[in-house]
């Protein structure tokens, strides 16, 4: 019995002496985890939804570090922003990276760029420009755009409004220098770069931007760069410093998902006017033509996606307006033809779709020929797919009790005031003020129920008696 014993206290010892390591080797491997965000084109609430879907994930999986790949000309403040929360709240390493070569971050990803723990770069890439871009007017920060303080004293009778102008971009430009120095300063990096790259939208080459301070690293790859890397230590939310070890990390890219490439799709300004409109007149083709059922749920399909993606867009108000005018003025122009009311309604939607988008962001400029084309389209489909609705309507009706009114019905027996008479091969119950005799011709007056209501008539006028086989 003991040697029993002894037998099965050996073999659960050799287990474990197996199982230890092995453990000890997942655990490890669970640590040394890269995971890899791509971001490509404008940086918009697309972007930032996914980014922040993917540093919650490397949260959860306790992934050693973010990868933040990023080849971007910029994009809206907002989803900056909210990028550059995210990350300074991130406990896991984020390692902003301008991949490949000829990618840049230029404009909201130089912000970017600042935020992450380690910044790096590949050869062959720029990083910069990242001055506001004021709508309607020149770069803000220029010289020129900068109220002098040298001008305090002098008089300008009818200069005011370039002055609240120059005063607002200034306002801009500040808030920006402000934000930028403060992730320079929270990162150890080129604080005063950062703010000519604001006020100048001066720009700087990997290498120019290594000897400068602006980032950590310059690396041809991702694997080249998680060598660099290995052993940094940095300081992450909550004020925990972490020693990064990514020297054999696996790497695993993760893919925005179906949410965040529909927001890619909807957010984009010349999608959601196209949604915008033809939710509009889905509607107006439903009230147009009751019952029809496809243009109203799929107007109010798109009306409802247009407004969504219009409410995560920085939109000017006046311009929405506009096109509100143009679109009842050309729904007016249907029914009461005129030839101003035409042109008031195709010249203030033009207005308003040039008016709507309040940014000029790069990646979120509305397209002219989407405007120039989507015009003449939905002009053209007020003009004549409206106008000829219209006329269908006031048409002859073949169906239902109106279209009996006025037919000719052939009695086919009859006793005092009601019988039964032979109408468009059917025979209906009828009732009339007189007495009718089998065979003779009537017109049929009205229809209540199944009824029909008939009166005398001297002779056909040309509408058929269909006579029962």
């Amino acid at each position: 019995m003991q040697s029993v014993q002894a037998t099965l206290v050996a073999a659960a010892a050799a287990v474990a002496l197996v199982a230890s390591p092995l453990t000890a080797a997942a655990g490890e491997n669970d640590s040394k985890l890269a995971l890899t965000i791509s971001v490509d084109g404008a940086i918009g609430p697309a972007t930032a939804r996914y980014v922040k879907d993917a540093l919650t994930k490397a949260s959860e999986r306790r992934a050693a570090v973010v990868v933040l790949r990023m080849n971007t000309p910029g994009g809206l403040a907002t989803s900056m922003r909210e990028i550059i929360a995210d990350v300074l709240a991130s406990r896991v390493p984020v390692v902003g990276y301008v991949a490949p070569s000829g990618a840049h971050a230029a404009s909201a990803g130089t912000y970017i760029i600042y935020a992450t723990h380690i910044a790096a770069m590949a050869p062959g890439t720029n990083i910069g420009a990242a001055t506001p871009v004021q709508v309607g007017g020149p770069l803000p920060g220029l010289p020129d755009a900068i109220p002098d303080k040298n001008d305090k004293g002098k008089k300008d009778d009818g200069d005011q409004k370039p002055k609240t102008k120059d005063a607002m971009m200034a306002k801009a430009t500040n808030d920006a220098v402000a934000l930028i120095r403060s992730l320079a300063e929270l990162r150890g990096r080129n604080a005063d770069w950062a703010e000519k790259a604001v006020r100048e939208a001066a720009s700087l080459s990997a290498n120019a931007a290594l000897q400068a301070n602006v980032i950590d690293v310059i690396a041809r790859d991702p694997a080249e760069l998680l060598k660099q890397i290995d052993g940094r230590r940095v300081e992450v939310a909550g004020g925990e410093t972490q020693q990064l070890t990514t020297r054999d990390a696996a790497r695993e890219a993760i893919d925005p998902g179906w949410i965040s490439q529909f927001l890619a799709v909807i957010t984009n300004p010349n999608v959601a006017l196209i949604l915008l409109l033809v939710g509009i007149y889905g509607l107006i083709f439903e009230f147009t033509s009751p019952g029809a059922v496809a243009p109203g749920v799929v107007g109010t399909i798109c009306l409802l996606l247009g407004l969504y993606a219009l409410n995560l867009l920085p939109i000017n108000y006046a311009g929405l307006a506009l096109m509100v005018v143009g679109i009842v003025l050309l729904t007016i122009e249907v029914f009461n033809p005129t030839v101003v009311l035409g042109l008031g309604g195709i010249t203030a939607f033009v207005l308003g779709a040039i008016m709507l988008f309040d940014f000029e962001a790069p990646g979120y400029r509305l397209s002219w020929p989407v405007v120039g084309i989507t015009a003449a389209m939905f002009t053209g489909l007020v003009l004549i797919v409206l106008r000829s609705l219209r006329r269908a309507g006031k048409g002859p009706i073949w169906v239902g009790a109106q279209a009996m009114r006025g037919l000719s019905a052939q009695v086919i027996d009859w006793s005092e005031n009601e019988g039964h008479v032979f109408a468009q091969g059917e025979r209906w119950q009828a009732r009339g003020a007189e007495a009718f005799k089998p065979g003779e011709v009537v017109e049929v007056a009205n229809v209540i129920d199944l009824t029909l209501v008939v009166r005398r008539r001297p002779a056909l006028t040309g509408k058929e008696v269909h006579h029962d086989a």
